[in-house]
């Protein structure tokens, strides 16, 4: 077994820190983006950016880009969601959605009606009752990879899938009003059909996915992956702050509901492995293979 010294010992005997990689400083910031994030979650009220960069250490605004590079959220974008996923949990407990407003730490209910609409894709009350009320359009299109299911709410695309039907959107929205495409959804489905033809290409969609805080940063980070590239879950972790949620960093990957547009097939295991795919192992090959052809 090689043991590696410790920084103290490698620094007495001569050897020095990667000046190009730098990986002094990087882990400073990881570890100070890791410290904000168990602030924020920990406080009763969500801290400004000023008390956020002080307690680690940093000017405010060269922090604010900082936790962005590495968590794909400004610390108020994720101030924002994690009340949003709070917001989401308390509903889920029961209770009025009055309680569960205040319950997430919202001030008054304006805003967290606000956030829902973001973050949840629909008011609180729509979405404490399985999306009753609210209108899903959906239709199943042709790629060179297979039928893939393409549904969205007026806000913006809010499932990707390969190989599913008006199923899937049923037991994601039971209460839903799912209806047949408009011609807005068949503009959007034609431009996935490209972006499965051409994972590689640029597209900026509308998109109206929930999902956690942590989820969010994940899916960030995924589109951060240059085309062409992939990265470990534990790269992917580590992005955002959290080196030791690895296994969470993977589940997070495993709850994209934006096949393609959320770039989950550029992660694979630590060992280099392909690792898995929500939708095939094979269709997480054949993606790679079109981008790395570019």
């Amino acid at each position: 077994m090689r043991f590696l010294p410790d920084p103290e010992s490698a620094r007495a005997a001569g050897f020095r820190a990667c000046l190009r990689c730098r990986p002094d400083e990087i882990g400073r910031d990881r570890q100070a983006v890791a410290a904000a994030i168990a602030l924020i979650e920990a406080a009763e009220e969500a801290p400004r950016l000023g008390m956020i960069a002080a307690h680690v250490g940093y000017a405010p605004h060269h922090f604010h880009r900082l936790f962005k590079r590495e968590t794909g959220l400004t610390p108020a974008g994720y101030i924002r969601a994690l009340r949003a996923e709070r917001l989401k949990i308390a509903l889920a407990a029961g209770g009025s959605v009055t309680d569960a407003i205040y319950d997430a730490g919202y001030n008054a209910p304006s805003r967290a009606y606000a956030d829902a609409e973001k973050h949840l894709g629909m008011t609180p009350s729509a979405w404490k009752d399985g999306g009753r009320g609210v209108v899903i359009r959906w239709r199943v299109i042709a790629t060179s990879l297979g039928p893939v299911l393409v549904a969205a709410t007026s806000r913006g695309l809010c499932r990707i899938s390969f190989d599913t039907d008006e199923a899937t959107l049923h037991s994601d929205f039971p209460h839903a009003d799912l209806r047949p495409a408009d011609a807005a959804l068949d503009e959007l489905a034609v431009a996935v059909a490209s972006l499965v033809d051409d994972p590689a290409g640029t597209v900026d969609l509308p998109t109206d996915v929930g999902g956690t805080a942590f989820q969010q940063a994940i899916w960030a980070a995924l589109r951060a992956i240059p085309p062409g590239e992939t990265r470990s879950y534990g790269e992917i972790a580590a992005a955002i702050g959290r080196p030791g949620a690895v296994r969470a960093a993977g589940t997070a990957c495993g709850g994209n509901r934006l096949a393609v547009l959320i770039p989950c097939h550029r992660v694979v295991r630590g060992d280099g492995g392909i690792g898995g795919y929500a939708w095939g192992v094979n269709k997480k090959q054949a993606l790679l293979a079109k981008e790395k052809r570019k």
